[in-house]
């Protein structure tokens, strides 16, 4: 299988890894050089990736968007992965369009135009209802065979190490990835310059043996 992808960032790198590691075919299409340098030296079985614009009709076929089984827009911009996917369908006829929704009130809108959207504040918002008791670090499902989990962790409401901080700021551990917040009745989607707050309750994407790590992390405590 062949997918393009539009993003460089955590979730397009992970994803990108995943891909490769199962033995697809990627590319992917990113602006910004220092992002693009990142990609290079990371991803394994040195993957075709462009510096351009996803929405620009060039750069998707440079990256091959012609040929490609699944075009996959995973960048933090609604707008952005709208238009790539819309060009991805329209001037290239990709069989399957995938898009990463920040905004969950952009979903319907997506899915009219034939796009699968994918919101992980409408999926953790989902579990949150079926996971009422909040926990110091709490599986709530297990991926990959056991391998990977979406966990959460509450963070203390006194002598908090990570309050005030940004998401881009912490020391997390490797594959760890975090999603959502939920600030009292709000979830909220995670970026780099999110801040967190003391009694925040984190939802992240982890490896499970570094759950402990994690943990530490952002809670100060074993």
């Amino acid at each position: 299988m062949y997918v393009v992808i539009n993003g460089g960032g955590k979730v397009a790198s992970y994803l990108a890894r995943q891909l490769l590691d199962r033995g697809h075919a990627v590319a992917l299409i990113e602006k910004r050089a220092e992002v693009v340098d990142k990609l290079a030296a990371e991803l394994p079985s040195n993957p075709l990736i462009i510096q351009g614009d996803g929405c620009d009709v060039a750069y998707q076929e440079d990256a091959g968007v012609g040929r490609a089984d699944v075009f996959v827009a995973a960048t933090g911009d609604d707008d952005d992965n709208l238009v790539s996917c819309q060009l991805a369908k329209i001037a290239f006829g990709v069989p399957r369009a995938v898009s990463r929704v920040n905004n969950p009130k952009n979903e319907r809108i997506f899915n009219a135009l034939g796009i699968e959207a994918i919101s992980s504040t409408t999926i953790i918002s989902r579990m949150i209802e079926e996971e009422t008791t909040i926990g110091d670090i709490r599986t709530l499902t297990s991926l990959r065979k056991g391998k990977m989990a979406i966990v959460e962790v509450e963070l203390p409401t006194d002598r908090c190490v990570v309050c005030g901080k940004q998401v881009a700021q912490l020391n997390l551990p490797v594959d760890c990835i975090l999603v959502a917040l939920i600030r009292g009745d709000e979830v909220i989607t995670v970026h780099g310059d999110t801040e967190l707050d003391a009694g925040d309750v984190v939802i992240a994407f982890t490896r499970v043996e570094h759950e402990s790590t994690l943990k530490k992390a952002l809670t100060g405590s074993d």
